[in-house]
């Protein structure tokens, strides 16, 4: 997939990024062919093994580390598939932003259980106080950032979280203010134990 996305050197790692990002935070089965995992450029052959030795450098090790913390965040955000296959788990935010090719939804599992924002920058534009509805009130933890240094970013996003306001954006009474990094994507979870005062 690595040489399929657009751009080159690192802009072609983050666009990879911020599609896994998309793929994991989308409802749906998440697939990937062998070799993708460590971002192998040429197709996998059946008569030779993987290219292991990519993850000497750290661009593709850092999409292997990506791969992990999505699983990771899968397995443990029940909002993120506990209703893959039904439409009350799924709440667009950001559908009509094609100017600034983002988009941002909200999973939604079991009742009582913390929704998951995800959204996703993809241009190679950082948009700072970039101003998202969301659902309900409260603190939302950035729980994964495509950017962090350690998947091969630039390390730019939200300090853990932010907290929202009443300020009416997205068609919702409530919102955050968010740095977007260029390429990207990032899921914010709905923080119970940290409600807004």
């Amino acid at each position: 997939i690595l040489e399929k996305m657009p751009g080159g050197g690192e802009d072609r790692f983050a666009n990879l990024r911020a599609y896994y990002g998309l793929m994991w935070g989308h409802p749906g089965k998440k697939l990937l062919f062998m070799g993708n995992e460590l971002a192998q450029g040429r197709e996998w052959n059946h008569d030779g093994e993987l290219d292991w030795h990519l993850l000497d450098n750290p661009l593709h090790r850092g999409v292997q580390s990506l791969i992990r913390d999505l699983n990771a965040l899968y397995g443990g955000s029940a909002a993120l598939h506990e209703r893959d296959c039904k439409p009350e788990g799924f709440e667009w935010i950001e559908e009509h932003s094609a100017e600034e090719s983002l988009f941002a939804w909200v999973r939604h599992g079991a009742e009582g259980t913390a929704p998951v924002l995800v959204v996703c920058n993809f241009t190679p534009v950082e948009r700072r106080d970039r101003r998202i509805g969301v659902p309900e009130a409260g603190r939302w933890a950035e729980r994964l950032n495509t950017d962090a240094q350690e998947y091969g970013g630039g390390g730019r996003g939200n300090l853990g979280g932010v907290d929202s306001e009443a300020v009416a954006a997205s068609g919702r009474a409530e919102s955050i203010r968010v740095t977007l990094p260029p390429l990207s994507t990032l899921f914010f979870e709905l923080d119970h134990k940290k409600p807004k005062n």
